[in-house]
């Protein structure tokens, strides 16, 4: 299993499946990171929280407990 936070500045991956329950995983698939959606990684932090992201045209910031559910191709 590879997760998105094993991403590198300027790749683009595949979510394959988003893992956890509750509030966490409601909140990441209201941000619109649904099963089959294209991420572009744009920048990380230097210590590696956040994280921005491109996601269907739009940029967004996940923290790190956000990005260890997501599931990568």
């Amino acid at each position: 299993m590879k997760t998105l936070r094993e991403t590198k500045v300027g790749d683009t991956a595949t979510v394959v499946k988003l893992h956890g329950e509750g509030p966490l995983k409601r909140r990441v698939m209201d941000m619109g990171i649904t099963k089959g959606v294209q991420l572009y990684v744009r920048k990380v932090a230097p210590l590696g929280d956040p994280i921005e992201i491109t996601v269907r045209g739009y940029e967004l910031s996940l923290r790190r407990d956000d990005v260890d559910i997501i599931e990568i191709a």
